[in-house]
């Protein structure tokens, strides 16, 4: 059936009627960013309540000067911390998926509910045992301690996504490659992980993402040599009379790095979150 004249002027409008709310909904989200940039390129005796909105009339960019080089000491300690972390949990996830998803072993159905309640557990609950854990084997106060705890804590979410993608994959791959000859770290080399890149590209914007603003772990169970760039913002913002042209400044530039994950990856997030998620 064709459709007339009338319909096809109604179906225009409500596309254009849809794409006007989308943009306003746009434009809704992204006051926050204005609000920070526009507060960032401001001198501080001009950040007042009355000019908040205010495009500022000096347009200061030492505050971008000043808060890199208050970040740029803790910058590598934050890219290894992010890197080797999330590369760790996402190899060490990938296993545990498969082993849960294709391997029948006794108490699978136990473990992998045990290691799903670690989602569940604030960072607040153990931050103390963790604190002596680290000081009694001498990781304290280093890179390689909050390593450990963002691998360990990044498990259960890691573990999660690999074993729904997984599970999606036929055990007739597996049995076929049983037959001809390949092993456990065989199968998972040749068949698992060549399939798996897009849960992959998942767990590496979480977990980057998480580790790279995370920052109770960071200001308390490091020394200030081994601190990320999360706490040297927290020092922007320290004291009592705050610039807060300094903060917004050092805001933006640590989100950067996050940003431009998600420029790269973002289109395959979503691809790979839902894999798995659809029978047949």
């Amino acid at each position: 059936m064709s459709r007339g004249p009338l319909g096809g002027a109604q179906g225009r409008q409500a596309g254009w009627g849809t794409y006007a709310l989308l943009l306003l909904a746009t434009l809704f989200f992204l006051l926050p960013v204005y609000l920070v940039l526009v507060t960032a390129l401001k001198e501080p005796a001009a950040i007042t309540l009355a000019n908040t909105w205010r495009l500022p009339e000096v347009w200061n960019w030492a505050s971008f000067q000043v808060a890199w080089e208050a970040f740029a000491p803790k910058l590598m300690n934050s890219l290894v911390l992010a890197t080797t972390a999330t590369a760790l949990s996402a190899i060490m996830g990938s296993l545990n998926g498969y082993v849960l998803s294709k391997w029948r072993f006794p108490g699978a159905n136990i473990i992998f509910p045990l290691m799903l309640f670690g989602m569940f557990i604030p960072y607040q609950a153990i931050l103390i045992p963790l604190f002596q854990f680290l000081r009694d084997v001498g990781l304290y106060g280093d890179l390689s301690g909050l390593i450990l705890a963002h691998v360990v804590y990044g498990l259960p979410i890691t573990t999660l996504i690999f074993r729904n993608f997984y599970a999606e994959i036929p055990d007739a791959m597996v049995d076929s490659a049983k037959i001809d000859g390949a092993g456990f770290f065989g199968i998972y080399a040749r068949i698992f992980f060549p399939l798996s890149i897009s849960g992959f590209v998942v767990v590496v914007i979480w977990q980057f993402t998480q580790i790279w603003n995370e920052f109770l772990f960071a200001v308390t169970l490091t020394r200030q040599a081994s601190q990320p760039i999360t706490v040297a913002l927290a020092n922007l913002a320290g004291g009592q009379a705050v610039s807060w042209n300094l903060p917004m400044a050092g805001s933006v530039l640590a989100a950067l790095p996050t940003l431009l994950i998600y420029i790269l990856l973002g289109r395959y997030f979503i691809r790979g979150l839902l894999a798995g998620s659809i029978k047949g």
